[in-house]
Formats: structure tokens, sequence, C-alpha cells
């Protein structure tokens, strides 16, 4: 389970050996060494319901003329510094990936938050350097860069409407949501929960993302697998906690990573009630998830 990303995501091979099913393989791994030649900086900014930020304001405001022109400035820019290949310049104005760069056919493509188009000649020469030898003091300073401009990163004035499904065949969710929200949180989470999209499996699968927290939509979504007579409460009970506990842990970034369950959160996980025999009926029943 994750923070917008998703919940556990498992093989069919490691069904059998996976004690504690709840975390994604890539956040029970050590993080990815920054000498990869691909550089994924990602900035999970957990801003507050505020106003949007000016900075963020106003590159909204900018025309489509102006956004191209700025974007065009930071291509030739890059270009100056860049030892090998040329440089693509595309600007987003995502919340999650602030730097993406990959390299392909003598290109450099950079994709970058908009915050880089007025970054200073240090920042722009740290992206040629990271993209041309995965330096990690560039790495560093891009990090350090990201950090002093998280106010340009634009949140949604609401979080964007969504159709709520909560009453399942077999599990009523938002029963359960407000059950766990008054035992374990005071009855201070804001997010709204749903079931995912109850679509036909086209096709065999081997991983599955139980639950998921998107922390701009301030929405929790269960798999509807969960939704079934052999499914016990306590373990969509259990699914719908861990996503809960989102809303309410940091998620530090280390080594240019999001951590999304930081060991806080994994003593705050274990404080459920029915936690081990969870984990334990997720543990034995997993590939049967995976089949349906």
């Amino acid at each position: 389970m994750s923070s917008s990303n998703s919940r556990p995501t498992r093989s069919r091979a490691r069904a059998a050996k996976q004690v504690r099913a709840d975390a994604p393989r890539s956040e029970q791994e050590p993080p990815e060494p920054l000498v990869d030649p691909e550089l994924d900086v990602e900035d999970l900014v957990d801003l507050q319901p505020e106003e949007v930020p000016d900075d963020a304001r106003a590159w909204a405001s900018l025309s489509a003329l102006d956004q191209e022109q700025r974007r065009a400035e930071l291509q030739s820019r890059l270009g100056a510094y860049l030892r090998s290949g040329r440089a693509r310049v595309v600007l987003t104005d995502n919340v999650y990936s602030m730097v993406t760069i990959k390299r392909g056919d003598g290109v450099s493509t950079f994709r970058v938050h908009h915050m880089f188009a007025d970054a200073p000649a240090r920042v722009i020469r740290a992206l040629a350097q990271y993209a041309d030898q995965q330096s990690r003091d560039a790495a560093t300073l891009l990090r350090d860069f990201i950090d002093a401009n998280d106010d340009q990163v634009r949140q949604r004035d609401s979080p964007r409407p969504v159709t709520v499904d909560v009453e399942g065949r077999h599990h009523n969710l938002q029963e359960i949501f407000d059950r766990l929200n008054a035992t374990y949180f005071d009855g201070a989470i804001r997010a709204r929960i749903t079931w995912g999209s109850r679509s036909k499996r086209k096709r065999s699968r081997d991983s599955i993302k139980l639950g998921s927290y998107t922390l701009e939509d301030e929405l929790i979504r269960i798999h509807p697998v969960l939704d079934a007579a052999d499914v016990p409460a306590f373990f969509v009970e259990w699914v719908v906690y861990h996503e809960m506990l989102h809303e309410v842990h940091d998620m530090p970034i280390v080594d240019g990573r999001r951590v999304y369950h930081t060991a806080e959160f994994r003593r705050a996980e274990a404080q459920f009630e029915r936690y081990a025999e969870a984990v334990m009926w997720e543990r034995t029943h997993l590939v049967k998830l995976l089949e349906r």
C-alpha cells in the first residue's frame, strides 16, 4: 500500500515467502543507486489544503506562447552545457515527478517541472551533468533546488470529482471507514473512500494492488476483489486502515525517493487490533486473489 501509487504489489513466486504483505517490492528493497542511466527524482510534496502558491498561479496564467518561449530558452541553456547529443525539454506542472531524464537516439529528453525555467546556471549545469555523468553531486544539488522551490508545486483548488462507490455486495466501505476513523483516528481522517473499477479482468495477472491513497484527491480506492463472501471483514478493514494511515504520516525523501512506509508508519499499522491475523490471511490467500 502506498500513497498516490498503490498498495502491495507481489508476484506469485514470492507469495509463499512473503510475511509482511503490505509494501510494494520497490519500497522493501534499498533505493536504486543514483548512477542509474535515467534520473527520476521524485518529489511528492505533501501540500496542505491552502491556496495555490503564487508562483504556480503565475505559471498557469502564462499564455501557451509564453510557456513555449520559456521552454525553448531552457532547452537552449541546457544544450550549452550538455556534452553529448542534443537536449529536448518538456516543461510540466506535475505534482509528483519533478525531474525525469531519458536518453536515446542522440537526444536527452528532460521532463522537468516549470520551476526549472528560471533556475540559476548552476542548477541547469547540474541537470546537464547528471544526464552526461550521473553525478551524485549534481543529483544532490537538484534535490536541494526542488526542496527550496516546492512552493511552486501546484495543487488542485479542491479534490477532483470522483464517483464514489461504497456499497459492496459483501462489504460496505463507508461503514468500515467510519468505524476505523472513530476507533483509531478520533474522526480526523478526511479522505473519501470507494471501490475501484469493477471492470472484468481481461488477462491473468501476477500482481495486484489491493488499495491506494491519492494525496491530491484525498481518495482511498479499494480493489473490488476484496468484495467477496470469502474475504473476511477484518482483512478489508486492515487494507482500509493502512490507507488511512497515509493521511497522517509524513513521507520523507531519502536518496531522492519518497519513503511511504517509515518506521513510525510501521509502528502505527501494528496497532491494528487484528494486525498479525490480517498479515497471515493475506500471505495464505494471495494466490486466490490473483486468480480472480
